[in-house]
C-alpha cells in the first residue's frame, strides 16, 4: 500500500511540472506528458480502490 500511494504522489508531481510548463511556458509537448500522466494517476487511483477495499475487508 505504502508503494502505491508513493507511485500516485510522484505521478501527481510529474503532472504538476508537466501542465505548469504547458500553463506557464506553453510548451505544447508538456501538454501530451501531462494527459498521459492523468491517465496513469487515474490507473492508480483505481488501484488504490480495490487495495484499500481489500485492507478494510480484513
Amino acid at each position: 500500500m505504502k508503494d502505491l500511494v508513493a507511485k500516485i504522489n510522484a505521478e501527481i508531481e510529474t503532472f504538476k511540472t508537466e501542465s505548469d510548463s504547458l500553463v506557464e511556458k506553453g510548451v505544447k509537448a508538456a501538454g501530451a506528458r501531462a494527459r498521459k500522466s492523468t491517465l496513469e494517476i487515474e490507473k492508480l487511483l483505481k488501484e488504490f480502490r480495490k487495495v484499500s477495499i481489500e485492507e478494510s475487508k480484513k
